[in-house]
Formats: structure tokens, sequence, C-alpha cells
């Protein structure tokens, strides 16, 4: 890969071992957790974040941690369980959408997301979420689920695949690698499909308008896995929930990877105010600071944006 090229953001650091959570110090502090409160780490992933929560709250505090990737609950369970003076800890192998339908009004003191790809899906090339090596075309989350990058891939129509490229990748040139991709079928691996895309896309040469220092499939594979997982509907989906859930004075913290995320949260929190539910903490979303980009330089896409509720 050539120098200052990357693949899809993810959250967290190089794999498991080296797990770092993103703005994580940050994260914490716009939570403010309340010993005894009860939290909800939306995306538990390895459970960096719902570690930190955990500690402040105590023995008396609930923390309710989701996950769509059951291998992730159970690295996290493992991390979380067990301890001493620790709160109750509930982990539920659901999406972030299917819990904000099932929790109470005002229960919650405060909510945590992270979104995007963990290191643990990552950095398995047998998930299919990077063309960084061999892999299928796989993409799910949630192993469970249906719908699977090859699938796209191998039987939308050009059109469709077109738009999805452009709506969720923000690619201009979308039209182009749909009617590459097409012309190209079967397409099987990751590395398979990152080839095609690359020699369609023409990437754009350095000094020349529009370039960027991104691997020319890289919006390619962001669009197709948003589009398998849904995220952004799920994404909606709980800021729609978080003011019903959170108690007076309770917090919403949410950490985005891409300019389509943090829109919807940027949104999502004017239209709060709008609403008089929210008081908006952060008037410009915080980024990490370079001595975390340099510890993990996936991090550099990462802005945090919170709000409280009043």
């Amino acid at each position: 890969m050539a120098e200052g090229f990357t693949d899809t953001p993810e959250r967290g650091g190089h794999g498991q071992a080296g797990h770092v959570p993103v703005l994580l110090k940050e994260a914490i502090d716009f939570l403010a957790v309340r010993r005894g409160g009860t939290y909800l780490d939306a995306t538990v992933g390895l459970g960096g974040h719902s570690y930190e929560i955990a500690k402040r709250l105590g023995a008396p505090g609930h923390l309710i941690g989701l996950d769509k990737d059951p291998a992730a609950l159970g690295i996290a369970q493992a991390k979380l369980l067990g301890a001493t003076d620790w709160p109750q800890i509930k982990l539920i192998h659901c999406s972030f959408a299917d819990i904000a339908k099932e929790q109470r009004a005002a229960t919650i003191d405060g909510i945590l997301a992270d979104l995007g790809v963990s290191s643990l899906e990552f950095g398995n090339p047998a998930r299919g979420f990077s063309f960084q090596a061999e892999g299928p075309l796989d993409m799910r989350m949630n192993p469970q689920a249906e719908l699977t990058a090859e699938q796209v891939v191998n039987h939308s129509d050009e059109r469709e695949l077109a738009d999805v490229i452009y709506e969720f990748g923000e690619e201009r040139r979308s039209r182009r690698i749909a009617r590459a991709i097409v012309r190209s079928r079967p397409i099987r691996t990751t590395v398979q499909l990152a080839d095609v895309v690359s020699a369609a896309a023409r990437p754009m040469k350095l000094g020349q308008k529009g370039y960027d220092r991104i691997h020319p499939a890289t919006r390619t594979f962001q669009a197709l896995r948003i589009f398998v997982n849904r995220e952004l509907d799920e994404l909606r989906g709980l800021l729609d929930a978080a003011p019903q859930m959170l108690k007076p004075g309770g917090r919403v913290v949410i950490i985005s990877f891409h300019s389509l995320e943090d829109r919807i949260v940027k949104d999502a929190f004017r239209e709060g105010v709008k609403q008089g539910h929210y008081r908006i903490l952060t008037k410009k979303p915080v980024t990490p600071g370079d001595e975390e980009i340099d510890r993990n330089p996936r991090a550099r896409s990462a802005k945090l944006r919170a709000a409280e509720r009043v």
C-alpha cells in the first residue's frame, strides 16, 4: 500500500492485543459518570470504554453493553465481569437500534456510542472488512445477518451499486466503479474487489484538484460496509430514542469516523436543542491530539460530539 494511504477507519487500535479506545479520556469526561448510575455503552466492542465507565460506577451502578458481534461480546465479558466493587453489568447481543425500542423512558444517565469497525473485526481477514489482506467479501458485523458484501457486489444491478457507492461512500467516481465491478463479476475476495476498484478509479495525482491520501478503494469498501450493516439507519434510531431514554442531566456522547455519521449526529443534536431536549456540550467536534494520533494513526478521523438532556 502506498505511503500515506489508509484503509477503512476503525475504532480502537491494531488488533485485540493492542486495543486502544479512541478519545477515551474525552469520552469519559463528557459522560461525567455518576457513581451508582445507569449507563449504556451502545458499541461495547472489546470493552475499553466500558471498563473505564464501570470503574467509576462502582457496585451500586448498572452498565448495559451492546454489540452486534458475538465474538466482541465474549472478549468484553472476560474483561468486564467478575471484578470486586463492580457495577451490575448486562451484555446484550443486539444493535443499539433494538435496545432503543425496548428501554424504558428516562432510565439512563449516559449513552456512549463509538461508531465504525472494531479492531477485532478489522484485523481479521476472514471478516472481509479490509483490503490489506485477502479475505471473503463478508463485512457483516453480526455474522448471523443474512446480507453480505459479496451478495451486494455480485447481485445488485449497476445503477443500484453506483447509488450505494455514491451515497454511503461519497465517491464521485461511483458510476465508473460500478460499471467495472459489474464487468468483472463474479468477485469473491477483498483483494480482487480492491484491484477492480483501483483500476477503475484511476487515483488522482498529488496536487490535482480533489486529491486525497487514501487508497482508491477506501470509499467503496466504506459504502459496502455501511450498507450491509445498516449503520446510518441504526444510528438515526439511537439518536431518535436517546432523548426519551435519558434522565434529566443525562448525557449522550457519540464518536464518529466519517462525515456521514458526524453530519447525522450534529443535525440530531441541533434538532434536540430546538425541541427543548438538549444542551450541546461541544460547539465543535472534539478530535484526537497529535500524541493520540501518533499512538494510533487510525484515530485521526475520529470526531466526538456530546449533548446533555435538559
